[in-house]
């Protein structure tokens, strides 16, 4: 406390000499000029006692004005430096803290710096985008501890069950099974995590080629053919032939499975599922449709973000990342995906490229 108060006096004697010092030159050139012209003009001749007591009184101007001179900036430094700059400093250490609600008030003390607002500012918009990046992490990271979570506790019980000597050779193809099948969850998931990662930090560049869309479409769909065989769903497709896009195609191939993986996921037995491709002179269309369960408009709003799933039934089969890796690879390609749904009738989206060069 001593320290502080010492090192605040020394400043302010800092300050009080410069003052000083700059007064009394002005001063004393000024007075030497007015003495000099006025003795010369009016021949006056001043003797030793009126130099004695004009140098006394103007000493005394120059200490005064100078305390004078101190106190007005001590106090406008005070309001506008001190102030704003204490506001500052205070906020910081806050955001150090992990305290990122913290906001400046914006600084309109009269007189004070225009580049004291521009700061606040900034460090306004800074703190409210790292607050999104901690509310981001934090998130992700307790969205992937529950994912993981589920596929560890059943491959921990089916372990358990695996280890009985009298197991039937049936359970124990069941619950082998059941391991393989969370290990291969957990195993998707991962590889969905560290692309899209890579994907949001541009790690991956897209290799643009010219291929034949509807090719491509119906490769994709031909990888289903298992799933909709079993389950008796019905294929309608409407695929344009000779569509052709410039584009990446193993990023776009990411994009089919994860929809046509949804449509199949959410169509029930004997349910319908359709794919068209449409072209336009700059643009084709895809179009991905089923009967499923439909979603409302508050989930419709969300689908598109990171481990979000509406339908909690069918959670057991994602993990909430397909669709938003899609999401990110049509942005990528600097294309534009939809959806429409109603509850208990179905939901359709629909992919628009562009024809032409999608990214240098």
């Amino acid at each position: 406390m001593k320290n502080r108060l010492l090192k605040r006096v020394l400043k302010w004697l800092n300050r009080y000499l410069t003052f000083f010092l700059l007064v009394a030159f002005a001063i004393t050139c000024c007075t030497m000029l007015f003495v000099s012209v006025l003795t010369s003009a009016l021949g006056i001749e001043l003797n030793h006692d009126n130099i004695r007591a004009a140098a006394q009184l103007t000493f005394g101007n120059v200490m005064l004005l100078s305390l004078l001179f101190t106190v007005i900036d001590t106090v406008r430094r005070k309001r506008t430096v001190e102030r704003p700059v204490k506001d500052i400093l205070k906020a910081a250490e806050k955001i150090v803290q992990g305290d990122f609600s913290v906001r400046i008030p914006p600084v309109r003390s009269v007189g004070t710096d225009s580049a004291f607002s521009q700061i606040a500012e900034c460090f306004n918009t800074m703190a409210e985008e790292l607050g999104s990046v901690e509310t981001l992490r934090t998130d992700f990271v307790a969205n992937v501890s529950h994912e993981m979570k589920t596929p560890l506790a059943v491959m921990q019980n089916y372990g358990k069950l695996l280890m009985s000597p009298d197991l039937p050779e049936d359970k124990r193809l069941e619950y082998a099974a059941g391991v393989t099948d969370n290990a291969r969850r957990m195993a998707d998931m991962m590889d969905n995590i560290l692309r899209l990662n890579r994907l949001e930090n541009q790690q991956i560049f897209p290799q643009v080629t010219e291929f034949d869309l509807g090719e491509q479409l119906c490769e994709c769909l031909l990888q289903f053919e298992a799933v909709w065989e079993k389950a008796d769903i019905e294929i309608q497709t409407d695929i344009t032939d000779g569509v052709t896009v410039r584009a990446d195609a193993e990023l776009l191939s990411h994009v089919w499975n994860n929809l046509f993986s949804n449509a199949f996921k959410f169509t029930p037995p004997c349910g319908k599922v359709s794919v068209s491709l449409e072209a336009t002179p700059h643009h084709a269309v895809v179009k991905v449709s089923d009967t499923g369960c439909g979603m409302d408009s508050a989930v419709g709003a969300h689908i598109f973000e990171k481990f979000y799933q509406g339908d909690s039934s069918r959670a057991a089969s994602g993990n909430g990342l397909g669709l938003a890796l899609v999401k990110r690879v049509i942005d990528i390609l600097h294309g534009e995906i939809t959806v429409e749904s109603v509850c208990g009738q179905g939901s359709t989206f629909t992919v628009t490229l562009r024809r032409g060069v999608t990214s240098s």
